[in-house]
């Protein structure tokens, strides 16, 4: 690095550049791995952790607003993010990264039913027993740990769908047919 700066005066950020093996670099987003075809794409731990530090900004339970604008704020970020990242081979990242956004959601509605009553009113809207409706209002759990337990079952994918919640692997796997479909094989970028 000296020489390149020394003698041919450029500038090197020391943190970027480095000499490595490809599956341990990060490039725009993007790593390698290793198959018995060859090389595949995948999508760089480092970007799972920003995309999701992001969802937390998003999806944030003292952030004030409705559930309709929460949900069209992370669709409208996943959407582009996921046109960007349907190159890599991010199937499972991707279920498991939609199961946490999910999570999160549950949470944040759990708060947003702050009282007793509006839980007893809601959990009954949604075609809950009564026993079950009794018993989940009146838990005394933290949020985040009654979206992981009682709310999973209520609150489920086809909710999350008919909310208008995407599930990243759907949307992934629609990406990836139009792409088959225009010709492109897996490197055809969403126009």
């Amino acid at each position: 690095m000296t020489f390149l700066a020394t003698r041919l005066k450029l500038r090197v950020n020391g943190e970027k550049s480095a000499v490595d093996r490809p599956w341990k670099r990060k490039f725009l987003g993007f790593s390698l791995y290793m198959t018995g075809e060859g090389p595949r794409v995948r999508i760089a731990s480092q970007t799972i952790e920003r995309v999701k530090a992001k969802i937390r900004d998003l999806t944030a339970r003292n952030r004030s607003m409705s559930m309709e604008e929460r949900i069209r704020r992370v669709n409208q970020y996943l959407n582009g993010w996921l046109g960007y990242f349907a190159l890599a081979d991010a199937k499972g990242i991707l279920r498991e990264l939609s199961q946490w956004i999910r999570h999160r959601m549950r949470a944040c509605l759990w708060v947003q039913w702050r009282r007793v009553r509006t839980r007893y009113r809601e959990l009954r809207r949604l075609g809950q027993p009564e026993w079950k409706v009794h018993e989940v209002a009146n838990a005394r759990k933290g949020p985040w740990r009654m979206a992981n337990g009682p709310l999973n079952s209520i609150l489920t994918l086809a909710y999350w769908q008919s909310q208008g919640l995407i599930d990243l692997v759907v949307r992934y796997q629609e990406i990836r047919k139009q792409w088959r479909t225009a010709g492109c094989g897996s490197a055809c970028p969403v126009v």
